[in-house]
């Protein structure tokens, strides 16, 4: 029987979409480096990591509420959390964080950042894991809310530093341009890195501030603030053998920044963006009274949003030991840093939402479109690579932007 017109439009458009979603999964190379396809089908997914218990699962936050679990060998992920019904998503809200207790393997507690429906505020919450396949949503404990006067710029990472503190990556609050000014302000948990004392409640809160933050006590300003002066520090992360904190503070117009981030430091927007003064306050350009970034980048060639990455310390020498890798969000550029300028390492077809790290130190890129690769070393990288799916075709979404 003949194929009519239309049918075999309609195959060859099938065969092109299925040769273009296959070639987006490929290990796309570059130098000594390759991308190896790990995970697909995902809905929107934002960040992976792993619990560092011993089990090697992957985890995997999907922007909608739910936390999918990967274990070694298995080729369909399993729902580990499903918080859909507390969670406003779309644009640049949505569950956002996921840090594991460093003692999960023992308390089983873990901690999500997420965006809440009835407000948008963000909200800072504890759950346990339990015996049972699914988390449940009632089990939640809320740590921290921060109303948020816009519906972008919510930041959304956190992470347990080596001093086995809870750090929260909170942006300026949205619209352009800071219109409050509140990554500058002292008593505003805006525009900042949090950091708070989770094993030890106090004041009639589930947590403390360590005497060690800069506000703390009889020094004006809030108590629980880090640093401050960040625009949008939506991923961020920490040398596990130096203890340096590096964020990826997304910018206005102009400049993306990578920036370390110390105890009282001030990272300059909305005074600065990056290296430049924006004119915003003109009167406070002062050099000498900012922290600036160890790297920065323009917009050109469709870069838009920087990607916070990771210090590489893996087991399997991908990279030399000690190099930062960092992304584009629009360009899915990868880049490497090893003092100095940013070198190119891979270019994709990914809008890079996250970087991410398994128990071995491996980094993992999680592409927004429902993927989840490994960079491996291009010598020892396997052309014949299994891919767990997550069901059906990987949705492909444009809505989520960090800027």
């Amino acid at each position: 029987m003949k194929r009519s017109r239309y049918s075999c439009l309609r195959l060859l458009t099938l065969l092109l979409v299925t040769a273009c979603f296959n070639a987006a999964l490929a290990p796309t190379a570059h130098g000594a480096v390759t991308l190896v396809p790990v995970l697909t089908g995902l809905a929107s997914p934002l960040y992976v990591t792993s619990a560092h218990d011993g089990t090697n699962r992957l985890f995997v936050v999907e922007q909608a509420g739910r936390i999918k679990v990967l274990p070694p060998g298995a080729m369909v992920p399993t729902v580990f959390l499903d918080i859909v019904s507390k969670v406003r998503s779309g644009g640049e809200q949505g569950l956002l964080g996921l840090a594991f207790h460093p003692q999960f393997a023992t308390n089983s507690r873990f901690f999500v950042n997420y965006t809440r429906l009835a407000d948008g505020a963000t909200v800072v919450a504890e759950y346990h894991a339990s015996a049972d396949p699914v988390v449940t949503a009632a089990s939640e404990s809320v740590i921290l809310v921060v109303t948020q006067p816009f519906a972008n710029h919510n930041g959304g990472m956190i992470e347990f530093g080596n001093d086995g503190f809870l750090y929260i990556g909170m942006g300026d609050g949205g619209s352009a341009n800071d219109p409050g000014s509140r990554a500058q302000s002292k008593d505003d948990l805006l525009g900042k890195i949090l950091r708070i004392d989770i094993d030890n409640p106090a004041g009639g809160n589930l947590y403390s501030s360590p005497p060690g933050n800069p506000y703390f006590g009889a020094t004006p300003g809030r108590d629980e603030i880090f640093a401050i002066g960040l625009r949008n520090p939506f991923r961020f992360s920490f040398d596990r053998q130096t203890g340096q904190l590096y964020v990826g503070d997304v910018g206005q117009d102009a400049l993306e920044e990578v920036d370390i981030v110390a105890a009282g430091g001030n990272y300059g927007w909305r005074v600065y963006e990056g290296n430049n003064c924006t004119g915003l306050d003109p009167g406070l350009c002062n050099p000498a009274s900012f922290t600036f970034p160890i790297t920065q980048y323009d917009h050109s060639g469709g870069r838009c949003s920087v990607t916070g990455g990771y210090v590489y310390r893996g087991t399997a020498a991908t990279l030399p030991s000690g190099t930062y890798v960092f992304g584009d969000y629009c360009a899915g550029t990868i880049y490497s840093l090893v003092g100095g300028a940013p070198n190119l390492l891979i270019d994709t077809a990914l809008n890079i939402s996250s970087f991410g790290e398994d128990e071995d130190r491996e980094l993992y890129v999680v592409g927004l479109g429902g993927t989840v690769h490994r960079l491996a070393d291009l010598g020892g990288a396997s052309s014949n690579v299994a891919v767990a799916s997550a069901g059906g075709v990987a949705s492909a979404s444009s809505t989520y932007s960090s800027g």
